[in-house]
């Protein structure tokens, strides 16, 4: 058979394919250890040909084979649509919905839009889990068990020596093991305390942890990226400031503030505990402290979240009130 036939009849033959197994039969045939246009090569005496004979039909040869290859793709993904297609049986001719559309939740909107910031600098999502071990949690981080820092975050405990994590800095041992250095990452999720609840309280809030590991990192590299980060956020230039702060895992540490007009007051606004990530907790991810230094930073999403869009209590998150609900919907 010629080229032009073979051609002819797979086309003729993919045409009329309209399943899977069809499909299989028809590249087998042509595409196939014995199939047609594999014959062609397996058929041909090139002990009688000229070089350039040679090249031509290797050339020709190629060509065809690639255009087969081609055709038969393009028939699995007609097929495969059409049985996605099948598969919905929804008529489009139906009347819209009058019923109002939710919206995501301001919260999680704005984990979404700082987990973009932070990605577009190079920063690795890390979520991780919510029940961790009582190392990751809390003596991976330099706060060992007569440590006063564990009495600041009365912790839910579970029956198989698990706790709820307090904080996502939790995430930063098994980070450091499983990523190694130089490291960027952020860990964005939900963390339980037993708390007195209150408009700026709660036992399940969000937060983001984020660390920087590498060599000749800075506290200049800290204040660098949590300014551009804040101004992505409020898309506005931010100016930050740093306290003396404690905190067990980071040495120095700091207190970040943000000047801000939220509210019509210009006023420094409390956010973040920051500071250089101390060497016994970088020892305890597996990282040299010797050879590297970092910073971490622990965001209250949830705070953020309220400063965002003017939430007055933080109660008003998770109480479902239908009146707070819609407003979001409105807006977001």
């Amino acid at each position: 058979m010629k080229l032009a036939q073979i051609q002819a009849t797979l086309e003729s033959d993919l045409a009329d394919v309209q399943a899977e197994e069809g499909l299989a039969l028809v590249r087998a045939r042509y595409l196939g250890k014995d199939g047609l246009i594999t014959n062609l090569r397996k058929n041909v005496d090139f002990s009688t040909m000229t070089i350039e004979e040679k090249r031509d039909f290797g050339s020709t040869f190629n060509t065809m084979r690639d255009a087969a290859e081609a055709a038969v793709k393009a028939a699995a993904t007609r097929i495969a649509a059409s049985g996605r297609n099948e598969s919905l049986k929804f008529d489009f001719t139906l009347p819209a919905s009058d019923r109002r559309l939710g919206a995501i939740h301001p919260i999680v909107r704005t984990q979404i839009e700082i987990e973009d910031i932070f990605r577009s600098m190079g920063f690795t999502v890390y979520t991780g889990d919510e029940a961790v071990s009582e190392f990751e949690n809390f003596d991976a981080l330099n706060i060992p068990g007569d440590h006063p820092a564990r009495d600041m975050q009365d912790t839910y405990w579970l029956e198989n020596g698990m706790v709820l994590r307090t904080h996502t800095s939790s995430m930063q041992n098994r980070a450091m093991r499983q990523l190694g250095a130089p490291l960027r990452a952020i860990f964005p999720g939900r963390c339980f305390r037993n708390e007195a609840l209150d408009i700026t309280h709660e036992n399940t809030f969000y937060q983001l942890e984020g660390m920087m590991v590498g060599t000749d990192v800075s506290v200049a590299n800290l204040i660098a990226v949590m300014r551009d980060f804040l101004s992505a956020v409020f898309r506005t230039e931010i100016e930050v400031r740093l306290r003396p702060g404690f905190f067990p895992f980071v040495e120095p540490g700091f207190e970040l503030d943000f000047r801000t007009t939220l509210g019509g007051v210009r006023r420094w606004v409390e956010l973040m505990p920051c500071g250089m990530i101390h060497p016994a907790v970088l020892h305890a991810g597996g990282v040299d402290p010797a050879r590297y230094s970092g910073f971490a930073f622990g965001l209250g999403l949830t705070r953020l979240a309220m400063l965002k869009h003017g939430v007055p209590d933080v109660r008003l998150f998770n109480k479902a009130d239908l009146r707070v609900c819609q407003q979001f919907q409105a807006t977001l």
